[in-house]
């Protein structure tokens, strides 16, 4: 890669941006071969031996690269991974936020295989378990890290800190990883989330999440003989999911999704317990607990003989679209023109662990990772056009 002169580094607009694609582009057979060795190491959020097996490749490559590793050791979960390079006594921070666990069972790649093929329109991809969401992003952030620092762009006098941090349980909802996010979010002044791009934006915005798991207590008896006797758990569920339903306000982004639902034995007999699980999506914070309290409230219709069991709440809070990201976008967008790419930003009703810092009120940019389709689905895969001017700009990025 061109050597970039070290003095430049704390202004990113002289950074010599078509030198820095050239650079991502040598690499990107480099970056794939990473992708690649981490999707073979399956890691379902569920098992904790495959994603500390994920973990240690993550964690031999950053060695590789002069960082320094600490393992949060976890019992139930994963290990999390905080990988840090550069100064150890920087003026400034900057937070990359990954994961390393997959939705995808231990297997899949029977089904499922990594390789690199073109689709029907022509277009060739990287196809497999968790390559989208999110291992092309982990290799990604350590490419962009390896050209700094082939550059001397690590050791500069002004130069950040970059921790990258990598969790072992985002997909289940980031139960141990959560607060090691937010301490270390609080030490940095920006974070950049390295989930798939919306399209080809980056996310400046995404909803907050809920889950609840609402059961129905009723009384279990014959459906025949003593129908009048038995009081209907399935029934009560029922009027409640109408309840619950109708709380969806789609002007103001709220949606209830009532997604599972079980109960009941047999036809003959009138169902003692029924359950659903309820999904909540909000944009602005106050929702979150507004709709706790709702959901606390909650009582069985009169003279149901029923009674209500509830577990759950709110799971992430919203990003919202804060002055503080939009500058990081600004300058992004900027640094994109460079290459004549018109970079746009998006909101999606997803949610992420970006959700965390940006609720801490640290400036957070999402959707820096590859761009692809597929997420959870079994066509999961990454554009590799995208991959090279993509790693450049989160460099280049990293580099203020």
């Amino acid at each position: 890669m061109p050597q970039v002169n070290a003095k430049i580094l704390p202004n990113t607009a002289a950074l010599p941006m078509r030198a820095l694609l050239a650079g991502a582009r040598r690499k990107q057979s480099q970056l794939i071969d990473l992708t690649r060795s981490l999707v073979l190491a399956e890691s379902p959020s569920d098992d904790k031996a495959a994603v500390d097996a994920c973990a240690d490749l993550a964690a031999a490559h950053a060695t590789s690269l002069g960082g320094r590793v600490k393992r949060h050791r976890q019992r139930a979960h994963g290990d999390i991974l905080e990988l840090r390079f550069g100064p150890r006594k920087p003026a400034n921070r900057i937070l990359l936020l990954g994961h390393l666990d997959t939705v995808w069972p231990l297997g899949t790649l029977k089904t499922m295989p990594c390789r690199v093929a073109d689709d029907p329109a022509g277009n060739t991809r990287l196809w497999g378990p968790g390559t989208l969401d999110m291992k092309v992003g982990v290799a990604m952030a350590f490419t962009a890290i390896e050209m700094l620092s082939e550059a001397s762009l690590l050791t500069a006098k002004d130069a950040p800190e970059i921790i990258l941090l990598l969790n072992s349980e985002e997909e289940i909802g980031s139960p141990v990883s959560r607060p090691i996010t937010e301490k270390l979010a609080q030490e940095c002044s920006a974070v950049y989330v390295l989930e798939p791009a919306q399209g080809l934006a980056y996310k400046t915005a995404r909803k907050g999440t809920g889950n609840w798991r609402l059961t129905v207590h009723g009384l279990a008896s014959h459906a025949g003989v003593d129908f009048t006797r038995g009081r209907s758990a399935i029934l009560e569920l029922g009027r409640q999911i109408e309840k619950i339903s109708a709380w969806t306000d789609l002007d103001k982004g709220i949606t209830l999704n009532v997604g599972e639902i079980g109960g009941g034995t047999k036809s003959n007999v009138v169902p003692a317990e029924a359950w659903a699980e309820i999904d909540l999506r909000t944009v602005r914070r106050a929702d979150g607990p507004r709709f706790e309290k709702r959901f606390a409230a909650l009582k069985p219709t009169p003279k149901s003989g029923c009674t209500l069991s509830l577990e759950g709440g709110i799971n992430r809070p919203p990003m919202e679209r804060t002055r503080g990201t939009v500058k990081l976008m600004r300058k992004a967008q900027a640094l994109a023109a460079q290459l004549d790419w018109n970079l746009t930003e998006a909101s999606t009703g997803g949610a992420s662990d970006g959700n965390f810092t940006s609720a801490l009120g640290i400036p957070t940019l999402d959707g820096m990772g590859a761009v692809g389709e597929g997420a959870h689905a079994t066509h999961e895969s990454i554009l590799i056009e995208h991959l090279a001017p993509r790693t450049a700009l989160l460099a280049v990025m990293l580099t203020s």
